[in-house]
């Protein structure tokens, strides 16, 4: 299943990859990610802000999750 994200909103972002732990989104003006064991993969491409993105998503998992190292 393929979620698509016309807005990025990191927290949204994150709530989704954790609570259906494995499959695929895309982010209207960054491009797709996989996710899997509730965490977002790191993309096939090495564009700078997909990176960030997928940073900033896994941040806000670790704190949803309540373990901020």
């Amino acid at each position: 299943m393929l979620r698509i994200f016309k807005i990025y909103r990191p927290n949204q972002v994150a709530r989704y990859v954790k609570s259906y732990f494995r499959g695929r989104i895309f982010i209207m003006g960054v491009g797709g990610f996989e996710f899997d064991s509730g965490r977002l993969l790191p993309p096939k491409s090495g564009d700078l802000k997909a990176l960030n993105v997928l940073t900033e998503v896994n941040k806000e998992i670790q704190i949803l999750s309540g373990i901020v190292v």
